[in-house]
């Protein structure tokens, strides 16, 4: 689904990130896990407006294709200011992970500027029985600086190819959703659903489309209350193959949607819940538990 034309040097920083990700990587092949790596790019997610104080959050998120648990997902974020780092660990659990070995890595670092997410860099592994790439990427002022992937991927003639345009103004996939709130003070407002996320994976260029689908009640350890639901669309722009299968599937799929929980003392959003239609049946993301710290002042009044 993803290809990429040119390379770039790596920067010294990018060497430097070490942590890599486990959202599909171009190239990858398409098996079981695959399914939920595609998905897991949207859970790496916690929207925050540039809280005063240090924030951390941990959240440990089981994945499941087909009603199959298939893994888990832990994530770490913290935010410091206006600056955030983001760790992910992923592994195949069960049968699964008889099956098809797998697990990946991802990391992301940048800033918080009002409304604006602003990455720095980008780094994710994926390891299978198969196969395994790392990409590292670099960027400066939301355009991409540096890319890096290994091995390299294989060119397609008929790949939509990937203009300077289509790196500037993008965030990496870790990062696409960290979602300042749109309306301050109100994270639970529907219009904080209302917005296009422009992302760049180092290979392939997509849009990520939100609109809002209503709320719902959620609980599970860590939080209890409504949450945002928003509907997702995928638009491929450049990078892609537009004649595969895959790429008119992701973007005639009415399935994807993501629930968000609100923590108004932080005008802060928190993915409770990702779910993606794949190929080969509906993948599902959810949180088990969550744990933020401090703890917002008025989570309590969302319960």
């Amino acid at each position: 689904m993803r290809t990429m034309r040119s390379r770039t040097a790596p920067s010294p920083a990018m060497r430097a990130t070490g942590a890599p990700a486990f959202v599909r990587q171009p190239g990858m092949p398409r098996r079981g896990i695959t399914g939920a790596i595609a998905a897991l790019s949207l859970t790496c997610a916690f929207a925050l407006t540039a809280p005063a104080k240090a924030t951390e959050m941990e959240a440990v998120y089981k994945i499941s294709i087909a009603g199959f648990s298939v893994g888990t997902a832990d994530v770490k974020s913290r935010f410091d200011g206006s600056a955030y780092n983001i760790d992910l660990q992923a592994r195949l659990t069960g049968l699964a992970g008889v099956l098809v070995s797998g697990r990946g890595a991802a990391s992301a670092s940048g800033t918080v500027s009002g409304r604006q997410v602003i990455p720095r860099a980008f780094a994710a592994n994926s390891r299978s029985s198969q196969a395994s790439r790392t990409v590292r990427m670099g960027l400066n002022n939301g355009s991409v600086a540096a890319v890096e992937i290994e091995p390299p991927l294989q060119e397609h003639a008929d790949a939509i190819p990937v203009e300077a345009a289509h790196k500037r103004g993008v965030v990496d996939p870790v990062s696409a959703f960290l979602m300042p709130a749109t309306i301050r003070g109100n994270p639970a407002d529907p219009r904080n659903c209302e917005r296009t996320i422009p992302v760049f994976d180092g290979a392939a260029r997509f849009d990520i489309i939100l609109s809002y689908d209503g709320t719902r009640d959620f609980s599970r350890p860590g939080y209890s209350g409504p949450v945002l639901v928003c509907k997702a669309r995928f638009r491929a722009v450049s990078g892609h193959r537009p004649s595969r299968e895959a790429v008119r599937f992701m973007e005639e799929n009415r399935d994807m949607a993501v629930w968000l929980a609100p923590f108004p003392a932080n005008d802060s959003l928190v993915p409770m819940r990702i779910e993606l239609r794949t190929q080969i049946g509906m993948s599902v993301i959810e949180a088990g538990r969550v744990n933020l710290s401090p703890a917002p002042r008025r989570a309590a009044a969302a319960q």
